[in-house]
């Protein structure tokens, strides 16, 4: 793997979930020490030790999970580990200017005497970028930073990497939207398998189907592979709207719109859901989806074990053996084993094996909530396959996401939400991307 990232730019680094991003980006941010191989920075070979080694050496990462100290000011997050200080006492005041001439020099907006904890998501963010900053890093690397933003804080997120580069920083980029990448990037790496594929010196002089192609290795000509199918009586019935047999309902919104909330509500009571037939896949996979530290056997196993488990008390191993690697077989999840911990699998094989969970029982509708969020174009189109499958069985499908693109090429028909109810409903052909926005953003917005 050789590609190098020239200061003044933004380079995107792209490739299907278990490409080796991540892993780049922890090995140049101390996290992993590589095993071969020469990470140099303005012409000097490093060899980064730890996190702290890294950031002395001008690397920060801002990852999806933030590292910031809730209940600490802004300007404590700010200059936590540094503080301007005076025989051993902080000094406040130098703190809050030092601080303020970062943002002011980015381009950053915040009040500085506010707990960090009060913040919204898009705002952390800012603060992380001035605790880069505050540690002159001259490499800034983003992990899918504009997850779970709005399309308002995705433009205020670009406008200040702009700045970042403009000021010669050298900026790396990690996103999985094809659209993010050509609308912010200048060059592009793309990985696949741990290796170094290409990498593109100009994204202006390529489009998004090359890039793609580069990714997974093949041609994927419509991602989305959406096809008509019967569809039937009601199976759920809401005070918003209605999913039938073997119909994707695609429901979509801006952030705070109640989308989530509005699924939560139809599982208010889990265990009487699931004698139901109805199953949620829900938005945050690592909190609420996975039982981080159990095998993938044990995350597809957990729902069926008031079948499986003999007498209340004993597991019938052998049974959920079968099953367990059945559903890795029919869902292609890449996992060296069974029993490997479902954490360490990338973010589509941990969607996948979810799904997994429920493909073994009788299911009569089911809940996704964000399905491919983070997840690469490849693992997307494969989940798509098996939301299509299961509609073709007579599954109901609700599917909420916040990229109106995915709602579009996926539903037989759009539901829109904002302010916590439906403002708005159409059917596949006559869902236009003006239309569906029209009616999400607030009376007082227009679409530009």
């Amino acid at each position: 793997m050789t590609f190098s990232v020239s200061a003044g730019s933004i380079h995107a680094l792209c490739g299907e979930n278990g490409a080796g991003k991540s892993t780049l980006l922890k090995i140049l941010s101390g996290v992993h020490r590589p095993d071969t191989g020469t990470v140099r920075i303005a012409g000097r070979d490093v060899r980064f030790e730890s996190p702290a080694d890294a950031l002395r050496g001008g690397i920060a990462v801002i990852y999806q999970e933030l590292h910031l100290v809730p209940h600490l000011t802004v300007a404590e997050n700010v200059l936590l580990g540094h503080p301007p200080h005076r025989l051993g006492w902080i000094d406040r005041t130098q703190s809050r200017a030092t601080v303020r001439a970062l943002l002011e020099r980015t381009g950053i907006d915040l009040p500085l005497d506010i707990e960090v904890v009060k913040l919204s998501i898009a705002q952390r963010q800012m603060v992380e970028i001035a605790k880069a900053l505050s540690r002159e890093a001259t490499v800034i690397a983003f992990d899918e930073p504009t997850s779970s933003l709005s399309s308002r804080e995705v433009a205020t997120l670009f406008r200040i990497i702009r700045t970042l580069r403009d000021q010669g920083k050298a900026v790396l980029y990690v996103s999985h939207r094809m659209d993010e990448i050509f609308e912010l990037c200048d060059q592009a790496t793309v990985l696949r398998d741990g290796t170094h594929v290409e990498t593109f010196p100009d994204l202006g002089k390529i489009d998004a189907g090359v890039l793609v192609q580069r990714m997974v290795g093949r041609e994927i000509d419509d991602i989305y592979g959406w096809r008509p199918r019967p569809i039937g009586e009601p199976r759920l019935t809401l005070p918003e709207f209605t999913a039938h047999t073997g119909e994707i309902v695609g429901v979509f919104g801006l952030v705070g719109a109640g989308r989530s909330e509005l699924l939560k509500r139809v599982v208010a009571h889990p265990a009487r859901a699931i004698r139901q037939g109805i199953v949620l896949c829900p938005e945050d996979r690592k909190k609420e989806g996975i039982l981080p530290d159990g095998s993938v056997a044990e995350n597809i196993n957990i729902s069926r074990r008031r079948h499986t488990a003999k007498t209340g008390f004993w597991i019938d191993r052998k049974i959920e053996d079968e099953n367990a690697r059945a559903q890795i077989d029919a869902l292609r999840i890449r996992t060296p084993s069974p029993d490997q911990r479902i954490k360490l699998l990338s973010g589509g094989n941990q969607q996948k094996a979810i799904l997994g969970r429920w493909l073994g029982d009788h299911i009569r509708v089911l809940l996704l909530d964000e399905p491919t969020r983070g997840i690469d174009v490849g693992a997307k189109r494969e989940i798509y396959e098996i939301v299509y499958g299961l509609a073709e069985t007579g599954v109901a499908v609700v599917f909420v996401s916040s990229e109106l693109p995915e709602v579009l090429g996926v539903a037989d028909r759009v539901v829109v939400m904002r302010d916590g109810a439906v403002s708005a409903e159409f059917a596949r052909e006559d869902a236009t991307p003006e239309r569906c926005l029209a009616a999400a953003l607030p009376a007082t917005e227009e679409v530009a």
